[in-house]
């Protein structure tokens, strides 16, 4: 009777056991993925006002001992207001394609500048433009081998008379997650897989790592996928 007593008494025990282990466990999950979201976001802003903290009180550094001691001129932030109207000035006088032509024909003929030039020149533009600007449109694409299908942005085509053979299509396949990176390669038109995502939407995949993906719809292996041979002018 008492060995009975004790296994009535210690099943109700055994039963709360998983529901306290399911209630554990919701907790748990809740609380990882309110502090990762809050890690999500909070890190890129702070990060974000860190860089501009940095870049402010650096360009104010620079120009504000040059007004130093100077009545309603010495105040945090007045180097910064120096380098925007330096900006605005040179902007005047130097603006339109003929300044910037004459500007990188000089600056392309040194020998050592040129390469830092260049560079600079690059980076500026890739800074300036938005991104996806020279993008006409989202396919996907076979790559690096068959099998393996890869997300690219369709930069132009070959004239198939100047060509001499079958169109091409230049596909720029970028690496994640710094879409300035990546390779170009070309594909004949029946290779190219179109598909309805923006640059934009493909723009933050790359961005995010894939973290953040975009309505894909049907899966576009070779068998099932309608190859479309319209609009490659983009």
């Amino acid at each position: 009777m008492d060995g009975q007593q004790e296994q009535t008494q210690s099943t109700p025990t055994d039963a709360q056991q998983p529901e306290e282990h399911s209630l554990l466990w919701r907790l748990e999950h809740h609380l990882v993925r309110r502090v990762s979201s809050g890690f999500l976001v909070l890190v890129p802003a702070l990060i974000t006002v860190w860089i501009l903290y940095f870049v402010f009180f650096f360009v104010d550094g620079f120009f504000r001992p040059w007004v130093k001691g100077t009545p309603y001129l010495d105040f945090t932030g007045i180097g910064v207001i120096i380098t925007l109207l330096v900006f605005y000035i040179i902007g005047s006088f130097f603006s339109g394609r003929r300044s910037q032509a004459l500007q990188d024909a000089v600056l392309s003929r040194i020998p050592v500048v040129r390469g830092i030039y260049g560079v600079a020149r690059q980076a500026t533009e890739s800074i300036y433009s938005p991104a996806g600007h020279h993008f006409s449109r989202v396919v996907y694409v076979e790559w690096p081998r068959i099998g393996v299908i890869a997300m690219g942005f369709v930069m132009g085509r070959f004239d198939p008379n100047a060509s001499g053979g079958n169109p091409l299509v230049a596909v720029y396949i970028p690496t994640v997650p710094n879409p300035t990176s990546g390779m170009l390669a070309f594909f004949p038109v029946e290779e190219i897989t179109e598909t309805d995502i923006t640059v934009q939407d493909a723009m933050k995949t790359v961005f995010s790592g894939g973290i953040v993906l975009p309505e894909m719809g049907p899966h576009p292996g070779l068998q099932t996928s309608t190859r479309v041979e319209e609009g490659l002018d983009g």
